[in-house]
């Protein structure tokens, strides 16, 4: 069964329309690459003249003097509280060590059992101040450079770029209503 010609014509009235809109997809497609292309130009430049200075002032004017304080109390927590407990701590397990292998090897020869509290507690306090001096010395010290505020600042930094370049890409993107084929439209067969 063949078409009318009329149906042919009208067919092939729409084969060109339809060419027509293939193509001014292809250039609106090109044109949106430009478009993102750009937009991804400026949201560098925006990130790195605007969004970072920002970033990082409002973490040196809000949460770097927090920062700054809790490391201060931190340190000085650990270096005059835990410390010298932990010395102190070791000192005496070290001295009941001491006592009880003085006590052994009187025991064992035969002087029997005597027991000097004060020299016991005169080791006691040397050892935990060997103990506190070793711990002190594995502490960290303060030091210039990247801390954790400056850690903070960087994911902050990185969470809003990565906002605003979801945002971008949401405004952006195409919908699944127009979707365009990837191979060329063809005449149907007439």
């Amino acid at each position: 069964m063949g078409l009318s010609r009329k149906s042919k014509k009208e067919l092939r009235k729409l084969q060109k329309h339809a060419a027509k809109v293939w193509e001014s997809q292809q250039v609106l497609l090109g044109e949106s690459g430009k478009v993102a292309r750009e937009a991804g130009h400026q949201l560098g430049r925006f990130s790195r003249e605007d969004l970072v200075p920002a970033v990082q002032d409002g973490y040196n004017k809000y949460a770097a003097p927090y920062v700054d304080k809790s490391v201060k109390y931190s340190n000085r927590f650990l270096s005059h509280k835990v410390v010298p407990a932990a010395g102190a701590v070791v000192g005496g397990a070290m001295s009941v060590w001491d006592a009880a292998g003085d006590t052994r090897d009187r025991l064992a020869k035969g002087r029997g059992f005597e027991l000097d509290t004060h020299k016991y507690a005169k080791r006691a306090e040397k050892y935990g101040k060997q103990a506190s001096k070793r711990l002190a010395k594995k502490l960290p010290s303060q030091h210039d450079g990247i801390g954790a505020g400056g850690v903070i600042a960087i994911i902050l930094g990185v969470v809003a770029a990565a906002g605003v370049a979801y945002a971008a890409w949401q405004t952006l993107r195409a919908d699944d209503e127009l979707w365009v084929a990837d191979d060329p439209l063809r005449a149907p067969d007439a």
